[in-house]
């Protein structure tokens, strides 16, 4: 190619965006031009950076994916390869629109073809194009998103079914999360990240890289080392909010904290 592609690497996981450079370290048409670890930073880098190919996780705290790009808007649009765990449903979305993405975990097979599909894009589509298939996507995935109302839990011998509205907090265990629902709990086989995205952030928070909890069951707040804070159940359970989160809980229940 005449000129290399500028690229950004966008993800909150340390490990993906090592291992997408590591991936874009032999392809000599391919400048990297930044990373970044969240959606804050991606827009910022996505405006004074100017790069023409992004890949962008879907599920970051906070400012995810889709977020982020509809801050930046159409005037700033790159191409976008999504990286992303997300379902099924989801990907047909992303098939209907010709949007590349990269479905975790990927093998170096099909990330080398999303690169080269890439490449032919910036090649023989116009920027318009481009622009007109992202947003084509994220109004799609806006006007169809709804938030998980019931979770079903395998057993040995049942399977049943837990309103999410019922659960009290959400622990991450390895590659599962346990659903604490009561005096009862149940084992998930979901990561914490994936399930957070399905949940409505109104009502859910993660307020730890292992917790995640529903915020109607808060009783109180205790100030704890650090300007840290102890969340207080209404059972009783006593959970550490990192200071990240600090404010987006403060923003949802209307308070300065």
């Amino acid at each position: 190619m005449k000129d290399k592609i500028r690229a950004l690497i966008v993800d909150d996981e340390v490990l993906a965006r090592r291992r997408v450079r590591n991936l874009l370290g032999s392809d000599t048409d391919v400048e990297i031009v930044s990373e970044c670890v969240n959606g804050r930073e991606a827009i910022i880098a996505m405006e004074t950076q100017n790069p023409n190919l992004v890949f962008l996780d879907v599920q970051m705290p906070q400012i995810n994916g889709f977020d982020v790009l509809e801050a930046v808007g159409k005037e700033q649009m790159p191409l976008v390869i999504f990286v992303t765990a997300y379902d099924k449903y989801a990907m047909r979305a992303f098939d209907v629109h010709a949007v590349d993405y990269l479905l975790k975990p990927f093998s170096i097979s099909r990330f080398r073809e999303a690169v080269q599909h890439a490449k032919n894009r910036l090649q023989s589509e116009s920027k318009d194009e481009i622009t007109r298939r992202i947003f084509a996507l994220l109004n799609e995935l806006k006007n169809k998103a709804s938030y998980l109302e019931r979770l079903t839990v395998k057993t040995n011998d049942c399977v049943l079914l837990i309103k999410v509205a019922d659960i009290d907090w959400i622990e991450a265990q390895d590659k599962y999360v346990r659903l604490h629902v009561g005096r009862e709990s149940h084992l998930l086989r979901e990561s914490i990240s994936n399930l957070e995205t399905r949940l409505d952030p109104k009502k859910f928070l993660r307020i730890h890289r292992s917790h995640i909890i529903n915020i109607d069951r808060i009783q109180k707040l205790e100030t704890w080392f650090h300007n840290e804070y102890k969340v207080v159940l209404r059972d009783g359970t006593k959970l550490i909010m990192s200071r990240s989160q600090r404010k987006r809980l403060g923003e949802i229940l209307g308070s300065d904290l």
